[in-house]
């Protein structure tokens, strides 16, 4: 049975009907990882032909992602998914490999992969205040992050570690790295770098071997961190947030959650996250409970028309 109305409700009845049927249509309409109003966007695409390989947080919703190909640096808002460049290449032509941003200078440093040079830009107007030389030995300075008063490099060629002035970027100093460190001199070693316990401590990643090593950044001694027989092969960029270190490793498609123990010596791996969104991620950086990951898609032929973008994942 179907109650007895007024035609006037039936027609604020329709109206209320149609009004639902249009928001759902424009819903379904919208792309993928598109953001509605009041939301957040899953996807944040890059501009094509990018390559993109490391990114930043910056003040509020900003992040940034460097280029593989010519140094740029793209300048985009989390919040939108809007974006553009900040730096249209590097003075040199050379890559943009790590970055970390430093908050209380408003600097953003850069990795300068093959050209073995940091690079440091205002992190507001672009323009770049310094770059660099950190070895004249063959090198691919690989990633970096910001400490209290300095910004730490890694090479993967050479078993070394770079300590640059945040105040004065031309004070380096080269850190030998010591210890259980197994370097390889012909092979590809430390990748990603984070900071541990208020920086007094680093961890790095080495790629080959999968092993964590926590590094004393007063002496460059290194120890393995005790994985319980696991490993965490390919690991690429990491991210750390108390006694968890999220360790991308970009040909897995994946991000392993390391638990570290209160003496950072062990760890556990407590979680593998996975998304259908990854396309060889590579480096990450966390907002809140949100990872954002960039897809670098190694592997694909590289061209002006190949899309890019850096991807949500909610932990």
């Amino acid at each position: 049975m179907i109650p007895r109305s007024t035609g006037r409700a039936n027609v604020r009845r329709i109206v209320v009907v149609v009004g639902l049927l249009a928001v759902v249509a424009a819903t379904l309409l919208l792309p993928v990882g598109a953001a509605t109003a009041g939301s957040t966007p899953t996807v944040l695409p890059l501009p094509n032909g990018f390559e993109p390989e490391g990114i930043a947080l910056g003040r509020g919703t900003t992040f940034f992602v460097g280029s593989l190909a010519n140094g740029a640096i793209y300048q985009g808002n989390t919040k939108t998914g809007e974006g553009d460049l900040l730096v249209a290449a590097s003075a040199d032509g050379g890559p943009a490999v790590g970055l970390s941003f430093d908050r209380k200078s408003n600097r953003l440093f850069v990795a300068g992969g093959v050209g073995g040079v940091g690079v440091v830009y205002d992190a507001e107007t672009g323009d770049e205040i310094a770059s660099v030389p950190l070895t004249a030995e063959p090198s691919f300075v690989n990633d970096v992050v910001v400490t209290r008063g300095a910004a730490w490099f890694t090479d993967s060629r050479r078993p070394v570690l770079y300590k640059m002035s945040v105040d004065d970027p031309t004070d380096v100093e080269e850190v030998a790295l010591g210890g259980d460190f197994g370097f390889d001199p012909g092979g590809f070693n430390i990748n990603g770098i984070a900071a541990l316990r208020g920086s007094r401590m680093l961890v790095v990643v080495h790629s080959p071997s999968g092993k964590l090593y926590r590094v004393d950044p007063a002496t460059g001694e290194t120890s393995p961190i005790d994985l319980g027989g696991e490993d965490v092969v390919n690991g690429d960029g990491l991210v750390v947030r108390g006694r968890d270190v999220y360790v991308v490793q970009n040909r897995d498609n994946q991000v392993s959650t390391v638990r570290l123990e209160r003496d950072l010596a062990s760890g556990s791996i407590t979680r593998v996250i996975t998304d259908p969104s990854f396309r060889i991620p590579t480096t990450a950086a966390l907002r809140g409970r949100d990872l954002y990951l960039v897809n670098a898609r190694f592997g694909t032929t590289t061209g002006p028309d190949v899309d890019y973008d850096v991807v949500r994942v909610r932990l």
